[in-house]
Order: C-alpha cells, then sequence, then structure tokens
C-alpha cells in the first residue's frame, strides 16, 4: 500500500492520472497529505523569529487546509464541476504539500542574506506554479469545467486567498514594506513577503472582473443543466 501511495503521489505531481487506489484507500492518502502538510508547516516557520508557537509546531498549516478546502468547494459548487465533493478537495489539496518542503531548507545558513531572500522568493514562486497547475489539472480532469471556466474557477480563488492573507498580514511584515523594516527585523523570507504584497495589489485590480465571469459562468452552468 505505501508503495501504491508513493507511486501515486509521484503520478499527481507529475499530473498524470492516479490509481484506482486513491478510491477505496482515500483514508490513507489523506494522512500521508496531511503529515507533509504539517510537516511543511514546521519547515515553513521553523527558523522565522517573527512566527508564532502554532505556526513553529505547524497547526496553522494543517487548520489552514481544512479552511482552505472548504472555501474552495463552497466557492467552486455553483460552476457544478463533477465529483465535486468536500473529501476530493481536501484530498487535492493536502497532496499538493510536498513540494512545500523547500521552504524547510536552511538556506539561511549557508547563503548571504540578500541571497537567502532570492532564493526562498524562487521556491515560493515554485511551488505556487506547481500548485496552480496542479489545480488546473484537477478541475479539467476532475471537475470537467472547460477551460474557460476553468480558468476563472483557478484564478479567484487564487485572488481572494492572496488579498486576503495580506489583508490579515499574517507574516507580520506585508505591510510594513510601506514604512520600513529595521535591520535587526530582516529575515531570508523578506522577498518572499513583497511577492506577496505584489500579488495581493494585482489580485484587487483583477477580482471584478474575475468576479463577473465567474457569475456568467455560473449562470451558463444551471441553464444547461437545470435541476
Amino acid at each position: 500500500m505505501i508503495k501504491t501511495l508513493l507511486q501515486d503521489e509521484w503520478r499527481f505531481l507529475t499530473f498524470r492520472p492516479m490509481s484506482q487506489a486513491i478510491r477505496t484507500h482515500w483514508q490513507a492518502y489523506l494522512i500521508f497529505g496531511l503529515l507533509f502538510t504539517w510537516l511543511a508547516g514546521i519547515g515553513r516557520y521553523w527558523d522565522n523569529p517573527r512566527g508564532e508557537l502554532w505556526q513553529y509546531l505547524g497547526l496553522g498549516s494543517v487548520a489552514y487546509v481544512f479552511v482552505l478546502a472548504l472555501f474552495i468547494w463552497v466557492l467552486l459548487a455553483p460552476l457544478r464541476p463533477k465529483n465535486w465533493s468536500y473529501r476530493n478537495v481536501l484530498l487535492f489539496l493536502t497532496l499538493t504539500a510536498p513540494p512545500a518542503v523547500l521552504y524547510a531548507i536552511p538556506v539561511e545558513r549557508f547563503m548571504s542574506l540578500a541571497n537567502a531572500r532570492t532564493a526562498n522568493a524562487w521556491f515560493l514562486g515554485l511551488i505556487a506554479a506547481w500548485r496552480v497547475a496542479l489545480l488546473v489539472i484537477f478541475l479539467r480532469r476532475t471537475g470537467g469545467l472547460s477551460r474557460a471556466a476553468t480558468a476563472v474557477a483557478t484564478l479567484l480563488p487564487i485572488t481572494i486567498i492572496v488579498f486576503v492573507l495580506a489583508l490579515l498580514n499574517l507574516e507580520h511584515v506585508v505591510f510594513d514594506f510601506m514604512g520600513g523594516i529595521r535591520p535587526e527585523q530582516r529575515t531570508g523570507n523578506d522577498s518572499a513577503y513583497v511577492v506577496v504584497y505584489v500579488l495581493a495589489l494585482y489580485s484587487f485590480i483583477a477580482a471584478p472582473v474575475l468576479a463577473i465571469a465567474y457569475f456568467v459562468f455560473v449562470y451558463l452552468a444551471w441553464s444547461r443543466h437545470p435541476r
């Protein structure tokens, strides 16, 4: 079972169909995904001086994935994708966790602070792009959405999530860039935080357009297949 699970995870991360084992042993896949979600959460904050205790323990990432799954499930349900359930969305999100272990690489230990910031920004971009690509495949292959609907279903949750995270200022630094950060407060993650801040600005601009397109596709989905 472990061998099958690891092979399926590799297939999933390389955009290939998984075996039927995920249907009959979905609990094992969920535990595997939650384990990596927890490890990724610990790795993200273990060397961050601005983290809170619950973040150091990885509890924030585990709680976040359940909330995120609920958000995406509810938001995209009106588009009427196929095989759409909270369990399937949660499974998908947890199985995207392994690449996030890149955050645990202590680049600050063997790089200058400037290079560490660059490396962490690249890690953030790589993991984000990888997960977005996986979401596109999930919505197309499992959800059966059209290409245009998939584009909206992919971008709208991302814009909302990025903007909300920036507003909540969960990293305790996003808005500090507007006023400057003292030298003793700088970390190797600062460039990644700048990326979040810039994405939040673009999300604010794109959200109205995506919202209009979203309601258009909701109308089309229900008019074609009314219940």
